[in-house]
């Protein structure tokens, strides 16, 4: 008897622990679904998605100014790595020689010491020549 009624209260104990975690209301779920959620998302080149989380990030085209004063300043601007340097005319002149599109692929694809989009790996490649064309045109 004393064995039977103990495994009815452990009974009892377990279902009242147990109780309140099922009873959790939509609004708590929802928050905890929000606090143990991702904090970033990776996204690769050629993944559609990241087209979207770019624009839920704000996702206006920056313009060739900004990223060269966020990402190219560095280099273009000291002349780092054998960077030619924005305003020197005489060293854009050989490497606008082949062409604006080989320009375009290299800032792009990265060459020599220039890594792929000068490490603007956020930057679309109609941004990377964007900013080629404001480095150009101050350059001259």
């Amino acid at each position: 008897m004393l064995k039977h009624n103990a495994v009815k209260l452990m009974g009892l104990l377990l279902i009242s622990i147990a109780l309140p975690a099922h009873a959790i209301s939509d609004a708590k779920l929802e928050s905890i679904k929000q606090r143990i959620e991702p904090v970033g998302k990776l996204c690769m080149e050629g993944d559609s998605s990241c087209a979207t989380a770019v624009a839920s990030a704000g996702g206006a085209a920056k313009s060739g100014e900004d990223i060269f004063n966020t990402s190219c300043m560095a280099c273009h601007a000291t002349g780092a790595a054998g960077a030619p340097k924005m305003g020197d005319a005489a060293a854009w002149a050989p490497r606008l020689a082949n062409g604006i599109e080989q320009l375009y692929i290299h800032a792009i694809e990265g060459l020599n010491g220039m890594p792929p989009k000068g490490l603007c790996m956020t930057c679309s490649d109609d941004e990377i020549k964007s900013t080629v064309d404001y480095m150009l045109e101050n350059s001259k």
